[in-house]
């Protein structure tokens, strides 16, 4: 078995979330990093990190790029209206050589999904592996930062729970992804990562355990208030939540959450202490 591991990384859709915090996190490991942005953008990287401008429509200059960076991994954080930018990225990964590609998960499993945003994730996870791209999926729950949005606060000043909010679900600091992704990608070798799913978390809780760090009132509620900015999506959050599906032990196929699943991955990172809901949110 080789233990040659990876020394060059290319990050695709460094928004908002985890994807600064990869970057980051690889730059400390003092791995060779490019950005890969669209022409228009004006977003500045960390030092050492290389911006490098390119056409996402285009896959011989998405190829020429990651050839011409010598990059071993691609790592997509791409969302939204980006997320389909991915087909052409892998295909462009594969004709450079590319050796893992690391496509947008970063939430709850997607494995065995056929609808919606957890299928269209899955979707595409099957056509990297179709045209022989070895994939890393990282399942890490919910971002500890989006508690306060899933909940309702400060918006409405309540801790508002769709449900029983007896069931356990995963959350993860947004910084600590980054810094496990780093370590994985940048300690072990491709035979130990190729299509495989991590399934992290900094803390298994449920929404009562969670709603008791508040000074706030705790509200049972049909559905999330339509004032409230977003509605659909925190519900939507919350619906997967009473469902066990927001824990990174949930077994789409199987419709039920292994919580001996849920953060089986974290061992891949020796000593590393992932930060619960209270340090994070300094609660």
């Amino acid at each position: 078995m080789s233990t040659t591991t990876f020394k060059s990384f290319a990050v695709a859709g460094v928004g908002n979330t985890v994807g600064m915090p990869i970057v980051k996190s690889l730059l400390a490991r003092d791995a060779r990093v490019i950005v890969l942005t669209r022409p228009s953008s004006k977003k500045s990287f960390p030092e050492g990190a290389k911006a490098v401008p390119v056409d996402y429509s285009d896959t011989s200059v998405l190829a020429a790029a990651l050839r011409e960076n010598a990059v071993d991994v691609v790592i997509s954080t791409l969302s939204g209206d980006g997320f389909d930018a991915q087909y052409k990225l892998a295909d462009a990964a594969k004709a450079a050589g590319v050796k893992l590609f690391v496509p947008s998960e970063f939430g709850m499993p997607t494995g065995g999904a056929t609808e919606g945003l957890l299928g269209e994730k899955n979707k595409f996870a099957a056509y990297a592996q179709s045209i022989g791209l070895p994939i890393t999926r990282v399942y890490d729950g919910l971002y500890q930062e989006f508690l306060p949005f899933m909940v309702g606060m400060p918006e409405a000043g309540k801790f508002l729970i769709k449900g029983s909010g007896n069931e356990p679900l995963s959350l993860t600091a947004i910084p600590d992804v980054g810094e496990y992704l780093a370590h994985v990608l940048t300690t072990l070798p491709l035979e130990q990562l190729s299509n495989a799913e991590l399934r992290i978390q900094g803390e298994r809780s449920t929404l009562r355990e969670l709603s008791m760090l508040y000074d706030v009132p705790v509200e049972f509620v049909e559905s999330i208030p339509k004032d409230i900015p977003r509605a659909d999506g925190r519900e939507w959050l919350q619906a997967y939540t009473e469902k066990g599906a927001m824990s990174t032990g949930y077994d789409i196929t199987a419709g039920r959450d292994d919580p001996a699943l849920a953060g089986s991955a974290n061992k891949l990172f020796p000593g590393f202490q992932f930060k619960t809901v209270k340090e994070t949110l300094s609660l």
